[in-house]
């Protein structure tokens, strides 16, 4: 399974501890993924969708719990893009249909005649642990996260300019966290780049489990980056001494064609015959060839004095 879906289903075996999260999570997850169809007589059914059955359970549960409605669970068939089984839950007049809508900050009531609003209503997020269970509704929703091996990217998916600017200010809210959002043909989506914050996120919805996974691969990553680094740099160090060995090569060539090698006293002597005999070795291993031993500063001298002889041989 996925990631994100791995992380749904972590938080559908959550439970909220409170009424008014209780509540706000089912706000969220209806405001993202549910439908409002007209059952006759000014009367409405509640559609919601979701692909996963894990999280389908998980709210006809709590909607259970807190307005005591039994909402029918169908099974449906995907679309043709997203092949595979879907889910809904569906709440009629007779379950109180309205009511829940009402309370959910859905159907709401401007100059005695209903509307629907397409944004987060705010008084059901008052609170830190009610901003919190929203969020975590939202995501239930119409979050997803992809693979963190891959990159590292959340986003949620909403209908509407409205609520996508609400969702995005929901997000911003807690410390730290800086939402952006893209419009994607119809949909507006609120995006989370940062691995960070997307830690973050996860928790402020509470799945732990899914969190510690996270990390576990940010630090992998990192060590693989770090050993990369280290072998980028080794690998250029090495071209380095291997560039400056052939210099000094051939300028020792050039003044034995030139002079011949006793022209050169015997400390820059010894130092040319080492560097020749040696062509890959480094400074220091040069240095510690030398009898007695001399300091890798103390070679790279000598073969720099080799190098201007060699110049003024032209």
């Amino acid at each position: 399974m996925s990631f994100s879906v791995d992380t749904k289903n972590e938080l559908a075996r959550l439970e909220p501890e409170k009424k008014c999260c209780m509540l706000a999570e089912i706000a969220g997850f209806i405001r993202m993924c549910g439908s409002i169809r007209l059952a006759g007589g000014g009367k409405f059914n509640i559609i919601i969708t979701t692909e996963n059955p894990a999280v389908a359970r998980h709210f006809k549960k709590i909607i259970k719990d807190y307005f005591d409605v039994d909402a029918n669970l169908e099974i449906g068939q995907g679309t043709t893009l997203k092949k595979g089984h879907v889910y809904l839950l569906n709440i009629g007049p007779e379950e109180r249909s309205e009511q829940i809508l009402r309370e959910t900050g859905i159907l709401m009531v401007r100059e005695g005649m209903n509307f629907i609003s397409d944004g987060i209503y705010e008084g059901l997020i008052k609170t830190k642990c009610c901003r919190k269970s929203y969020l975590r509704g939202v995501f239930l929703g119409s979050g997803t996260i992809s693979d963190p091996e891959k990159s590292y990217h959340m986003e949620f998916v909403c209908s509407t300019q409205t609520l996508s600017n609400d969702v995005k200010k929901l997000i911003n809210s807690f410390v730290d966290l800086h939402a952006k959002q893209v419009q994607r043909k119809k949909s507006y989506v609120v995006y989370v780049k940062e691995s960070e914050q997307i830690a973050d996120i996860l928790n402020i919805l509470k799945a732990h489990g899914q969190l510690l996974k996270l990390e576990d691969i940010r630090i992998m990553k990192e060590m693989r980056n770090k050993t990369n680094r280290i072998n980028n740099c080794d690998s250029a160090n090495l071209d380095k001494t291997l560039n400056a060995s052939e210099k000094q090569v051939e300028a020792i060539k050039w003044i034995d064609q030139k002079k011949g090698l006793d022209f050169l006293n015997d400390k820059l002597k010894e130092v040319a015959f080492l560097r020749l005999e040696n062509p890959d070795a480094t400074l220091q291993e040069l240095a510690d060839m030398m009898e007695p031993p001399l300091k890798k500063s103390g070679v790279n001298h000598r073969l720099k004095k080799i190098e201007d002889i060699a110049e003024k041989l032209i």
